[in-house]
């Protein structure tokens, strides 16, 4: 039987004083420590105790008491850490009897986690190390990456991200073990007296996770604090930490610090603003070389510097945060997007309304809105007070509030009239602009915006009819993202939060369990995001991988039992009874322009012939040579196609840069010999050119592609 090296009761590692004393090890087991004298200076002990059972991915094993995860999986070294029970715990966590233990891969999400929350530990004690004045905030791993949030008296620069770097090399080089210890409040608070940071949040235990990032470092739970030693046994530095964390510092194979931002305390813009650096961590070299390239591409097809290379859109800072403008081009490929979509929603037999962009509170708090989503909302305006010559209020004033959503407005055309069962399912449909309130940090081009216009449909059906109207408009939605160049999707089930909700139980528990079968025979990955729902009902929500690999939220489908209820709306059935109508909320793009600019991401700015603003140039290769592509553009224009021919006094070949440049799909030269021949030479947009096509033949394959919508 293998022995498991223990310090003596009352000694010290080498003392052989404590020969025969009994022990209880972790485990609860009885055991004897030995101590055994080889010749020489050397001494080794050992315990000499019984053993427990304990489950390892699924297969019982026994194992000595006293042993650890890391006693386990010594011969793995990409295992960095365990998940007995269902809680992630260090490798250095004894094992108990009975314990159900898997190991955690460094790859693998919790494992990526583990990895990064502790080099935000690296992160920070660099950070003191070099700047001794520095007051800690939280660090917690975040998707790609981690941050950590510093007090400094000046900003971080790049050159201080550099020195910041090496300084964490050096401590990864020293092989530090991450050693968990657990404190009570008192001795938290003596510890980390002048860390003013970390004595609030301890002050919170219980509630801190309500705060951004910070239940990584206290819960409700035992407060513990993670020591950084180097291998004298010297503590190089600490954090209040709830753990795991990997084994040493040396387990950290790749890192890169990313950036600095200005980030408020426990993300409330009434506490101090402190520095936060971003960085990434990664299982290999050549994991983190991926994502740093991903990153570079994703650069590249920023929709924001795209929009304006390409002159599609702008946010004059005279109008406000958040709110765009569409250039002409930008215009183009709006209608292009809203038309084709009109045209689809008419063949699925949606009924087109259109509704103000005003209302009185009364509509909100019918609805729920002013309870539930007011600081989403803008300010009310206080409108129609009518005063006597006196200045006493003759008429009460109303407040009215920009509309956040469109479905109430719905709901009342819903009941402007009796409704009969024939009429059922009545799908609505409008281009609808709302208006949200977001935080200014959290806007973001025009994937995260204050104005925009969504394309929201609302459809109100019969319980009879409702999983077949479900599982109908799954298809429809799907169909559509296709149409527009997104086929990799995987859906997300979004469930009650518990805290947020209006509605009975059972309304609930039978809307989400009838979303689930719809997505379930979809076919398509069904992910939980529990607590996920908005505050009338469950959704579904389509997620859609981009050509880079990147997921983004895209359709939702919301089953709403509740909103009929509050408003009273009804139909009568074929039994002449009233009943109750289902609801059903729909936003198919989300907004237009959170889809414009994840199309432009999608496409890097090169979209499809039938979108793309400009389709066709028409290049001369002298002045002669215009009259001939005026005639080759007045043809593609009777089909529709939008073309520009090139007369400006640049060389044949910058045109053609040009034109690369603004991504059109297709040129179309013309010399001497195309217009004896009555015929263009195309170039493409990847650069590969076909010359002598006779015109006729030109045109039918631009518009054919059009058509086909082909995406080249």
């Amino acid at each position: 039987m293998r022995g498991i090296k223990v310090r003596a009761l009352g000694g010290r590692p080498g003392d052989s004083s404590t020969r025969g004393l009994p022990v209880t090890t972790d485990g609860g087991r009885a055991g004897t420590i030995e101590r055994v004298h080889p010749s020489g200076s050397e001494q080794r002990e050992h315990v000499v105790s019984d053993q427990i059972r304990i489950v390892v991915a699924g297969a019982e094993r026994q194992v000595d008491a006293g042993a650890t995860a890391a006693d386990l999986f010594a011969d793995d070294p990409t295992v960095i850490a365990a998940r007995i029970g269902g809680d992630l715990v260090d490798l250095a966590r004894a094992l108990r009897d009975g314990d159900k233990v898997e190991p955690v891969e460094i790859s693998s999400d919790d494992g990526r986690a583990i990895l990064r929350h502790s080099t935000a530990h690296v992160l920070a004690q660099a950070v003191q190390e070099l700047f001794g004045d520095a007051k800690l905030g939280i660090g917690p791993p975040v998707e790609n990456g981690f941050y950590y949030d510093f007090d400094v008296a000046e900003p971080f620069t790049p050159e201080d991200l550099k020195h910041l770097e090496k300084q964490m090399q050096r401590i990864i080089k020293e092989r530090q073990q991450f050693v968990r210890r657990p404190v009570s409040d008192d001795e938290a608070r003596a510890e980390l007296a002048d860390e003013p940071y970390k004595l609030e949040l301890i002050g919170l235990k219980g509630g801190a996770g309500d705060a951004e990032g910070a239940s990584v470092e206290v819960g409700a739970g035992e407060l513990t604090i993670y020591d950084n030693v180097r291998r004298g046994g010297e503590v190089a530095w600490k954090d209040l930490c709830r753990g795991p964390h990997l084994p040493t510092t040396k387990n950290i194979p790749a890192f890169k610090l990313m950036r600095v931002a200005g980030a408020y305390w426990r993300g409330s813009e009434k506490n101090p603003q402190l520095q936060r650096i971003y960085g990434t961590a990664w299982e290999s070299k050549e994991a983190q070389q991926e994502y740093l390239d991903r990153l570079a591409e994703a650069e590249r097809r920023d929709h924001r510097k795209l929009g304006t290379e390409l002159d599609l859109f702008s946010f004059p800072e005279e109008i406000g945060s958040g709110l765009a403008v569409f250039h002409p081009k930008g215009g183009v490929l709006r209608k292009e997007m809203e038309d084709y979509s009109r045209r689809r929603h008419e063949d699925a037999g949606y009924e087109f309304v259109y509704t103000p962009h005003i209302t009185k509170a009364n509509l909100f708090e019918i609805s729920g809105h002013l309870d539930w989503y007011a600081e989403g909302m803008y300010p009310p305006m206080h409108m129609d007070e009518e005063r006597d010559a006196d200045g006493n209020v003759r008429k009460a004033g109303q407040d009215y509030y920009l509309k956040p959503m469109n479905c109430p407005f719905h709901i009342l055309i819903y009941r402007s009239r009796g409704r009969s069962y024939r009429e059922l399912p009545l799908r609505m449909f409008e281009f609808g602009s709302v208006y949200r309130y977001e935080k200014s940090g959290v806007v973001h081009g025009l994937t995260r915006v204050r104005g925009m216009t969504q394309d929201d449909a609302h459809i109100f059906t019969t319980a009879e009819r409702m999983r077949e109207e479900l599982a109908d408009l799954l298809i429809f939605v799907l169909d559509l993202l296709k149409d527009y160049g997104l086929d990799d999707f995987y859906l997300e089930l979004s469930t009650k939060n518990p805290d947020k909700y209006v509605g009975e139980d059972e309304v609930w528990d039978r809307a989400t369990d009838t979303l689930r079968e719809v997505a379930t025979a979809s076919g398509l990955e069904l992910v939980p995001d529990p607590g996920g729902a908005a505050f009338y009902g469950p959704k579904i929500s389509v997620q859609a991988k981009d050509a880079i690999g990147r997921t983004w939220q895209m359709s939702t489908i919301q089953l709403d039992f509740n909103l009929p209820e509050l408003f009273e709306l009804e139909y009568t059935a074929a039994d002449g009874s009233r009943q109750r109508p289902i609801m059903i909320h729909r936003a198919l793009f989300g907004s237009i322009e959170r889809f414009v600019g994840v199309l432009t991401e999608h496409y890097a700015g090169a979209f499809p012939p039938w979108l793309s603003p400009v389709q066709v140039v028409g290049i001369p290769i002298a002045d002669d040579h215009v009259p001939h592509l005026d005639q080759v553009a007045a043809k593609l224009r009777e089909h529709g196609v939008r073309v520009e021919v090139d007369t400006s006094d640049d060389r044949m070949q910058k045109k053609i840069r040009t034109a690369q440049k603004q991504k059109v799909p297709y040129m179309l030269l013309a010399g001497d010999d195309d217009v004896s021949k009555g015929a263009v030479s195309f170039r493409y947009r990847d650069g590969s050119q076909k010359n002598g096509v006779p015109v006729d033949d030109a045109v039918a394959e631009i518009v054919d592609a059009v058509r086909r919508r082909v995406q080249i």
